[in-house]
């Protein structure tokens, strides 16, 4: 009997199948649940403009992209951040997807958000597909990268 690899590609497959479907069902792994509680930690920080906050959940090292291909380093991000020229209204993540792989982690999530001008009123809304990148030092994870793109 002849076996070549297409007949080989579907047992392959139903095998990887198996072995995976145990591990999905589990849900997310205790180190994506401790990243998690630091992300919406992030977001907490955000809605109350805490730059402290922030400092504390960030890298030195960090590169945090705006949709708008603004660049900012910790320095700058964290200014921004308590900026009293704008108020939150609100910010949510919403399907939040983690991934911790060892000491480096992947997050995305669809980020909308509303925001309001000090003292003129005016609102904006944003529509984001955000990607976080996160590293454990000393048992705990911080932000290393943050990029957005904006959704239509």
């Amino acid at each position: 009997m002849d076996i070549d690899r297409r007949n080989l590609a579907m047992p392959i497959l139903a095998a990887g199948l198996l072995v995976a479907l145990p591990a999905l069902a589990e849900g997310p792994s205790a180190e994506d649940q401790v990243l998690l509680k630091q992300v919406e930690a992030f977001r907490d920080a955000q809605r109350a403009k805490d730059a402290k906050a922030l400092a504390v959940l960030c890298m030195d090292e960090l590169s945090y992209s705006h949709s708008s291909a603004t660049v900012q380093d910790k320095a700058v991000f964290l200014t921004g951040s308590a900026n009293p020229k704008s108020k939150v209204v609100f910010i949510n993540y919403d399907d939040i997807w983690v991934r911790a792989l060892g000491d480096v982690a992947m997050v995305r999530f669809h980020w909308t958000s509303e925001s309001e001008t000090v003292p003129d009123g005016k609102r904006s809304t944003a529509n984001l597909h955000v990607l976080m990148v996160w590293v454990k030092r000393s048992g705990t994870w911080k932000l290393l990268a943050r990029a957005a793109t904006t959704l239509a």
